[in-house]
């Protein structure tokens, strides 16, 4: 059955897996190689994702990498409005999406012409988050995490990480349709508030949340369930996450967000052979 997002009067179509290039707008996160976080930068990164054959821009102004405090909202909203701004005026059609906790940030991203709001929170570091995804009618992803970025792999536990991240997921999406949110992607967040194995065990029964009936966002790029097996840094984690991206996509991933769009797309366009896209 066709999927799609659909925002400001657009769409834009998931029968084929699409990519997400991530955009820091920030110092600290765990991956900014090659990509500063001032605007001029941040707008020629873009053009190159976009060329590359990225689908959506995912603009980020506060870091969730473990062990993070969360920045305040006015911080965050002087890293990420300018570039929405810039990259609204260069590239007017294409799909933005504002990655933040914060429902002022998602409120004044979407007036700036961001398309699709990214909550790694699913709504619980603020109370007005899903209301205001709600009103603004817009898509929004809402991702399992288990504690906070400054505490979430102190010690994560499951009784059943495959179960419970999916009942999770099952919630939040049953509260989003009660209050108005039409179209919910889920993100059973890799990384966040899980060790290695967990992650594998979720990526290896990413199929069962497609009973959900939700497009499916998977985020693996660089992190360290690729890394600390390999024994790599960030930095040489390419060819791991190249790996990953195939099986996601196998298991029914409809999105993946990567720091490298071109090397994504060769793995969408490599499994359009096998999957008939």
């Amino acid at each position: 059955m066709p999927i799609a997002l659909h925002s400001h009067s657009r769409s834009l179509d998931l029968t084929q897996p699409v990519v997400m290039g991530i955009l820091n707008a920030t110092p600290d996160s765990f991956y900014n190689k090659g990509q500063s976080s001032d605007v001029d930068s941040l707008l020629r990164n873009a053009e190159k994702m976009l060329k590359d054959g990225a689908s959506i821009l995912d603009i980020g102004g506060a870091s969730t990498k473990p062990g993070q405090e969360l920045i305040s909202t006015e911080e965050e909203l002087k890293r990420v409005i300018p570039v929405i701004e810039v990259l609204v005026k260069h590239f007017p059609d294409k799909w933005l999406s504002i990655d933040t906790y914060n429902a002022a940030v998602a409120d004044a991203a979407v007036r700036a012409g961001v398309s699709i709001i990214n909550d790694i929170s699913s709504g619980r570091f603020d109370k007005e988050m899903l209301h205001t995804a709600a009103r603004l009618k817009v898509p929004y992803i809402a991702m399992h995490m288990q504690g906070t970025p400054k505490t979430m792999q102190l010690s994560p536990e499951y009784r059943d990480v495959v179960k419970e991240v999916y009942g999770y997921l099952e919630g939040v999406c049953k509260v989003c349709e009660h209050i108005g949110i039409a179209e919910v992607i889920i993100d059973p967040g890799f990384g966040f508030g899980k060790t290695v194995e967990h992650n594998f065990s979720l990526l290896g029964s990413l199929h069962e949340f497609k009973q959900l009936g939700r497009p499916i966002l998977a985020g693996l790029s660089r992190k360290s369930m690729i890394c600390k097996p390999l024994k790599v840094n960030p930095e040489h984690a390419l060819n791991g996450t190249t790996a990953l991206n195939m099986v996601a996509l196998q298991q029914g991933a409809n999105i993946l967000r990567v720091h490298d769009v071109k090397e994504a797309m060769e793995v969408i366009k490599l499994a359009a052979y096998l999957y008939n896209y």
